[in-house]
């Protein structure tokens, strides 16, 4: 049996509460995905894996069912401390050619900080697998535009969740790819 995804949708959200587990939980259940046994995987976006919304995504879960993710999640329990989950993502024009997603978890990033790092991560992936590596000390917005221009990327994107902490809570934020297959069911591929 192969388990080649072949959609993906992003997802975020932020929990609190007095344990960390539950603020946990909340976050999964903010960003749609409590109901999922969830299983993580590393950052490769398989060929051809198709980008979907969020609300396309979430209808085709089944409770209880193990779902395949690459989650960023990052937690505090310090009042005011800015927390940061963050996943990018970087499609090849070729369809037969894999992308990659990144996770950016952390402390003290605002969501543009976050977000800039995750897509800059999976772009840099993907371009040293196309041979079109770019200096790492350059800023991301003229790398973006490298890569872009270069003509072997589709899109970047990034899903990105911060918070800060409260007085006496755990505050947890997720951003989440979530993987799904032709059959859910785990049938073979069409």
């Amino acid at each position: 049996m192969k388990f080649l995804p072949a959609k993906v949708f992003l997802t975020k959200g932020v929990g609190q509460h007095k344990y960390q587990l539950k603020s946990f939980e909340t976050a999964l259940r903010q960003a749609g995905v409590a109901q999922q046994n969830l299983v993580q995987v590393s950052s490769i976006l398989p060929p051809g894996c198709k980008v979907i919304s969020r609300e396309s995504g979430i209808q085709e879960l089944i409770p209880g069912q193990i779902s395949f993710c690459v989650m960023a999640r990052a937690d505090t329990n310090e009042h005011g401390r800015l927390v940061a989950s963050s996943i990018g993502i970087a499609v090849p024009k070729d369809k037969e050619q894999w992308g990659y997603l990144s996770e950016v978890h952390g402390h003290g990033m605002n969501s543009q900080q976050a977000g800039d790092m995750a897509e800059d991560l999976a772009a840099g992936m993907l371009g040293a697998t196309l041979g079109f590596e770019l200096d790492p000390d350059t800023a991301w917005s003229e790398k973006e535009q490298a890569y872009k221009s270069s003509g072997l990327f589709i899109k970047t994107t990034n899903i990105t969740q911060t918070a800060r902490g409260l007085e006496g809570l755990w505050t947890t934020t997720v951003a989440i790819a979530m993987f799904l297959f032709n059959d859910q069911l785990n049938g073979p591929q069409q």
